[in-house]
């Protein structure tokens, strides 16, 4: 999908120019040759990182990791191509990482993005109460929420896909947050509210608040922001049915969090809500971005089709209220809405491999063999995701850097990253209740859950720092990160620090500077490298690659758990 907002950025990029021009971004390109020296850092850890070897592969009926074996089947053949990625993805020694800081820093980022009045306990102190009247010109209450990204704008869309993709990590890997459990559901908990008062006319979805344009055009603190708090909507003659039913899904996957922690009323509340919204979706067909081009394009426009949204919030609905009704709306729209297209893809806009992977437990739990087709499909995905398989011609889409980074075409290429070894994860865990493996061709190619769960992890490695940089894409994790990211509030003075307002055209300043921002957004973690080279330019101004979204965190905080709780991906999963 392209980059959200990759036009909208312009209008400032034009700002920016009327003052000084900035330097040129310091591009970190990997040295060569392979062996990637550790760069030294400013701040060096008090105890070096210890090695941490990889497990012996166990051997398993299909899929043995046996490189010499002879001759070599496709089963082997894949599964030394899962293995040649992780260990030849870096020559250097792998850092041992501590996945239980990464998980507490990665849910402190959503604090950062909060709108609306803060709690007392909020931990990002430099944030301050912001948007503290949106929806008012429109007679409704929309405060709160979170911005998407680096910018002041409340877009519906990615915040509900966010919203599920949370919500998934808890429902799956509850056991496994440990300490972290209740401020991830926290995390959830200030999504929800919002997406309740979204919600809260019938026939109604508010889906953004803020011009984006205007929004864009400026460089200055949510606190001190005075561009448009424009409110949109969709309802009977302006249908979305995309982002009412990821709303809907978003309230479905909430409820069962909360039904899970013990709050039962909170929990009715949202399943109840969440079938209201489905039906309006389901009534008024239509993509939002039809409605509401000017005022959703190019930010998130719905690229893909409302179609996949509607199998996704029923398949959320019929895990979270076991009513046969939802079964049967997938029965019934499996074919018309396209289950089986576009299974290498999953995101805020593209749902099809995320469904087929939910709906596939049923399956593998011996639940619902009707839905065998999406099983399949599911196979079909994961397969597609494995190196040796994926690279062979018959899923171009999906590559990976020389580093080891899963790589799609375009932009934000962390979205992809985390949102796809999420899916991974959560597949493997599902294999391993039922003692099966991935199918991949009719080649005997096998894949074993460890394996999934080895190149899942490979990927989180990656971002924590075991990449040719050395650099940590988690700003406040790790010696060395990034520092000037794309993040109006991170990178202006906040206002403890610079009590007079900042308007808008003058933070351009304060975005051409090459200095570090001023404030870290901790676990806010960047699009990172764009291109199958592992390079990367720490620079504000270079919005594709390090501007931090929440769809980029929210898998990861289900990833980052269970690694916390399972740092050898070769044991079984259990009950989490």
């Amino acid at each position: 999908m392209p980059h959200p907002c990759a036009a909208s950025h312009a209008p400032f990029t034009t700002l920016r120019r009327t003052g000084r021009p900035p330097p040129s971004p310091p591009l970190l390109i990997p040295p060569r040759p392979v062996r990637y020296p550790r760069p030294a850092a400013q701040h060096q850890p008090t105890k070096p990182p210890q090695p941490r070897s990889l497990p012996a592969p166990k051997t398993q009926k299909k899929a043995i990791l046996s490189p010499m074996a002879r001759p070599v089947s496709p089963a082997k053949a894949l599964a030394v191509a899962v293995v040649v990625v992780i260990l030849a993805a870096s020559s250097t020694v792998l850092a041992v990482h501590d996945y239980g800081d990464a998980l507490r820093k990665s849910i402190l980022f959503f604090e950062g993005q909060r709108s609306g009045r803060l709690p007392p306990n909020q931990r990002i102190r430099w944030r301050q109460d912001s948007a503290i009247h949106d929806g008012a010109d429109a007679g409704v209450d929309l405060t709160g929420g979170y911005y998407d990204a680096g910018d002041n704008v409340k877009f519906g869309f990615p915040m509900a896909f966010t919203t599920t993709l949370m919500s998934w990590g808890l429902i799956d890997f509850g056991r496994s947050f440990g300490a972290h459990e209740a401020d991830a559901r926290e995390a959830i908990r200030w999504a929800t509210d919002y997406l309740l008062k979204a919600t809260a006319t019938p026939g109604t979805v508010y889906v953004q608040v803020g011009d984006a344009s205007r929004d864009h055009s400026c460089w200055e603190r949510p606190e001190d922001m005075d561009t448009p708090r424009t409110v949109y909507k969709v309802d009977a003659s302006h249908p979305g049915s995309d982002v009412a039913a990821e709303t809907a899904a978003a309230l479905a996957a909430g409820s069962i969090v909360f039904r899970d922690a013990g709050e039962a009323a909170y929990a009715a509340r949202l399943l109840e809500r969440a079938a209201e919204v489905f039906e309006f979706a389901d009534a008024h067909r239509g993509a939002y971005s039809g409605s509401l081009r000017d005022a959703v394009c190019p930010c998130y426009c719905d690229y893909d089709g409302y179609q996949d949204e509607l199998l996704w919030g029923a398949a959320w609905l019929h895990r979270a209220s076991h009513r046969r009704e939802y079964r049967e709306y997938i029965k019934r729209n499996e074919v018309a809405l396209g289950a089986s297209e576009a299974v290498n893809e999953f995101g805020w806009d593209n749902k099809h491999a995320g469904i087929n992977v939910l709906i596939s437990k049923e399956v593998l739990m011996g639940k619902d063999e009707y839905f065998q087709s999406f099983r399949n499909n599911a196979d079909n995905f994961i397969c597609s995701l494995l190196p040796g398989i994926s690279g062979s011609g018959g899923h171009p889409q999906i590559q990976y850097s020389p580093g080891g980074l899963l790589f799609k075409v375009g932009n934000s290429n962390m979205q992809h990253v985390t949102s796809l070894s999420f899916l991974l994860l959560a597949y493997s865990s599902y294999l391993s209740h039922a003692g099966a493996h991935v199918s991949c061709g009719g080649g005997g190619a096998a894949a074993s859950p460890a394996q999934l769960r080895r190149v899942a992890q490979r990927q989180v490695d990656y971002i924590l720092g075991d990449n040719p940089l050395r650099m940590s894409y988690m700003v406040g994790y790790g010696p060395r990160y990034p520092l000037r990211i794309h993040h109006r509030a991170s990178s202006l003075p906040s206002v403890s620090a610079h009590p007079a307002r900042i308007g808008c055209k003058a933070g351009a300043a304060y975005y051409a500077s090459p200095a570090p921002n001023p404030n870290l957004l901790v676990g806010a973690v960047v699009g990172g490298p764009s291109n199958t080279t592992d390079a990367f330019p720490d620079a504000r101004a270079v919005f594709q690659q390090s501007e931090p979204t929440t769809y980029i965190n929210a898998p990861l905080l289900g990833l980052l758990a269970y690694f916390s709780a399972h740092p050898d991906p070769a044991q079984q999963n259990g009950r989490d």
